[in-house]
């Protein structure tokens, strides 16, 4: 605790209570404990007899009642929660009060038979116990009643021990991700690593993060996408690859952005966008399926169908459509993204999008105003961005040259000069399709959360006041 914060009451009395604990030569921080049985596996063992042998568990102390020469407390590990109970009898004095002078917050382990008290709840009678880290602070009360929600994602640890259903949107993202992994690995693609400093942070429009590197005395950026390194890879030989990692964008905080998020990138040669769609999804089945969801969802009481076949629509169409107006370039984006992306509630496939705002992607043959590329827009979010890739050396040059005079006239979002990439499609890039994930967005779909910083364990916060 910092010197000029003043220690709260009871964390003076906490203290107090961990050097009773040492003066009777008790370790509060030990090394270590067995436990013989999750809570939720101790439970199983009852069945339908009237005691167990003796189980060993262990877990944080959540709540605990004193009753003259007995005591009942609650205690909980990552399967869940178990009762115990503790009797001056069984324990005898000295044991009996070092339990009640335990807090909650305090991990400890126990050991004895279950049964089921007369209220008929299974329970742990504590034959021993053992105090295996003691806490200093408490937990806050009412957690659920916090209308702070700065402090559950700040203090996350926290929000984690108070709140065990937040446990279960973060199981749901670990197995979203094995899901869209074992789907891709299935079809023959190859999981690989790309770098995370880069000389030139490329493969999208995003203001990036610097920093130095002291030894060779040059500037480098954290990645903004996984791009052009997965497709110098295609260039080498692999025809089929993958990256789920995180890339890292210069911007502001909101419920749909952090700074730091988590990308799901693909590229697969002799593939195109059309292609990268039944990939796209493919993935949804998989993933909701993950999330233990059916193909109807609700989001933040909205229902929505994830069943495919998706609404695949041109983005001047969609214009068209809902505004009544023909554009082009930079002027049909605006209208979209004013007009009608908001308004896509069911997942819907906007398809061709304007030469100027994908500079990455392959001109349409029948119409070279547009590129053949896609996102996928669920509830006016996009959660999926995909080309048909550009492979023509000669026409990525112009299309970074034109990045490059934007990037000279003040865009600091355009896409900068790539050399060695350049130099890379040179060699001959095959034809392929590229394709974009925002895992973050889709784990807040499929659990229904409405921040990113509900699916990010430690998002990016404000500093502490």
């Amino acid at each position: 605790m910092p010197e000029d914060e003043e220690e709260p009451e009871v964390i003076r009395d906490r203290r107090k209570k961990l050097e009773r604990f040492r003066a009777a030569g008790i370790d509060p921080y030990t090394r270590g404990f067995k436990p013989t049985h999750s809570t939720a596996a101790a439970k199983a063992l009852l069945g339908e007899a009237e005691r167990t042998e003796p189980v060993a568990v262990a877990g944080r102390l959540m709540v605990k009642r004193l009753m003259g020469g007995s005591a009942f407390a609650d205690l909980q590990d990552e399967a869940g929660r178990l009762q115990l109970f503790a009797s001056r009898d069984i324990l005898g004095e000295r044991d009996f009060d070092l339990f009640a002078d335990l807090d909650a917050g305090d991990l400890i382990g126990a050991r004895g038979p279950m049964f089921r008290t007369r209220r008929g709840e299974i329970t742990l009678e504590i034959h021993s116990f053992q105090l295996l880290t003691k806490s200093l602070r408490p937990l806050p009360e009412k957690w659920h009643g916090l209308k702070d929600v700065e402090i559950r994602y700040r203090q996350r640890y926290v929000d984690l021990i108070a709140n065990p259903e937040v446990r279960d949107v973060f199981r749901a993202r670990t197995r979203i991700i094995a899901a869209l992994r074992g789907l891709l690995e299935a079809r023959g693609f190859l999981e690989v690593e790309t770098p995370v400093l880069q000389e030139v942070p490329g493969g999208g429009h995003a203001r990036p993060f610097v920093t130095h590197h002291e030894a060779l005395d040059r500037d480098l950026y954290l990645r903004i996408a996984l791009e052009l390194h997965l497709k110098r890879l295609l260039v080498g030989g692999f025809e089929r690859v993958f990256e789920i990692g995180r890339v890292f964008r210069n911007e502001g905080l909101s419920p749909r952005h952090n700074p730091e998020f988590t990308m799901l990138e693909s590229y697969e040669a002799y593939a195109d966008y059309d292609d990268v769609m039944n990939l796209v999804e493919d993935m949804m089945v998989a993933a909701t399926a993950a999330a233990g969801r059916s193909s109807t969802v609700t989001y933040q009481g909205e229902e929505i169908s994830l069943a495919p076949p998706f609404r695949r629509e041109r983005m001047a169409d969609l214009v068209l459509e809902h505004t009544g107006k023909q554009a082009a370039g930079t002027e049909l984006n605006d209208l979209f993204e004013e007009h009608v992306e908001a308004k896509l509630r069911e997942p819907t496939f906007v398809t061709d999008y304007p030469i100027e705002i994908s500079p990455l992607a392959r001109k349409r043959d029948d119409d070279p105003r547009f590129v053949e590329r896609f996102e996928l827009v669920i509830l006016g979010r996009e959660y999926a961005n995909a080309f048909t890739e550009l492979t023509d050396p000669i026409d990525q040059r112009q299309r970074f040259e034109g990045q490059a005079a934007q990037r000279a006239a003040g865009d600091v979002e355009a896409h900068p000069m790539d050399e060695d990439f350049l130099r890379a499609v040179e060699y001959g890039l095959p034809p392929c399709g590229g394709l974009g994930v925002g895992i973050d967005r889709l784990v807040m779909l499929l659990t229904d959360q409405p921040s990113i910083r509900d699916v990010i364990l430690f998002p990016v916060m404000k500093a502490e006041s």
